[in-house]
């Protein structure tokens, strides 16, 4: 006699905990928590990039800050086997889970348990010093410029976690080294800590860094990160202004790119200058159709202004900003 044993034909049948545990080879059930694992697509990477998540609709999702890759269970498994289509995805899943469960006995989890999550709770601001100095000024990175993007040097920060019976965890960093990026109304958005070589940022919020110093340029170029903005400010460019999204990984919202088309002759990405770099390039030409230009100097823009000087980064990015504009 054939077992129908659970067959399903539905993707919405499919445990969505069960495609992330199968398919990434996960060791502990999704209950809930987050995790983190080397990545899946890049198979020499040392340390893990991989992310597990519940978003705010408390829905599993992932996302590989090695390759660039985001999304549901269905972005992972077509992104994993290149298949052409989320349909295709869907098709795999159900016929994978199908098989599993004629062997296996699988019980999907009815409700995740709270897990908390450390956030930032509290910091406290320091004076600069010659250290801080010497460090900012290697990327020709000044005191005015800091003071305009409201870059502000840390004595420490808070992070706290709250569990589910309302208990608070906290862990002080105190550090040398460490910056925290404010917007104009004086919150907290960003944590760098250059030093770190695991965890440089610690995200407080999202933001599109250098959107408030806009003053209307002619043209709109998108950097990395906020550091390559205030590089980019040494250079004495006219008509260009720049922006950044929280990392590279992740797209500034349409809403502001389709309100940035309309006030700028044209919008420019320039990413790091290495393969995730000119990957997330290409995905702001997939979604928003805008162009983008590789300077082949060091890794990013504020590298390069370090490594050989304001004037010779200009000769080499100013021909491509007015080819590619």
């Amino acid at each position: 006699m054939i077992s129908t044993k659970n067959i399903i034909s539905d993707i919405w049948e499919v445990p969505r905990e069960w495609v992330f545990e199968h398919y990434l080879g996960l060791t502990e059930r999704l209950s809930g928590q987050s995790v983190k694992i080397k990545s899946v697509f890049n198979i020499s990477e040392k340390t893990p990039s991989l992310c597990v998540y519940l978003d705010d609709r408390g829905v599993y999702r992932f996302k590989d800050f090695s390759s660039g890759h985001c999304g549901d269970g269905l972005s992972l498994v077509e992104n994993l086997f290149s298949l052409s289509s989320r349909g295709a995805a869907s098709n795999k899943i159900v016929n994978d889970y199908n098989t599993f469960i004629l062997n296996n006995d699988y019980s999907a989890i009815k409700e995740y348990k709270a897990q908390g999550k450390y956030q930032v709770h509290d910091y406290e601001m320091r004076h600069w010093n010659v250290y801080d100095q010497r460090y900012w000024m290697s990327f020709h990175i000044g005191s005015k410029i800091l003071e305009k993007y409201n870059v502000v040097p840390l004595q420490y920060y808070t992070m706290r976690k709250v569990d589910e019976v309302g208990l608070a965890f906290d862990i002080k960093i105190d550090i040398n080294f460490i910056y925290g990026y404010f917007k104009e109304d004086g919150s907290l958005y960003k944590i760098y800590q250059p030093k770190q070589k695991d965890k440089k940022f610690v995200k407080v919020k999202d933001y599109v860094q250098g959107s408030e110093q806009l003053t209307g340029a002619k043209y709109l170029l998108i950097l990395s990160s906020l550091k390559d903005i205030m590089a980019f400010n040494k250079l004495g460019i006219k008509n260009i202004e720049a922006i950044a999204p929280d990392s590279e990984n992740s797209l500034i919202p349409e809403s502001f790119i389709k309100s940035a088309k309309i006030k700028y002759s044209k919008l420019l990405v320039m990413f790091d200058n290495d393969e995730p770099g000119l990957e997330a390039a290409k995905k702001y030409k997939i979604r928003y159709d805008l162009d983008y230009i590789n300077l082949p100097m060091s890794k990013d823009l504020s590298d390069s202004v370090k490594d050989h000087g304001v004037d010779k980064v200009r000769e080499a990015l100013f021909p491509l900003l007015k080819k590619a504009l």
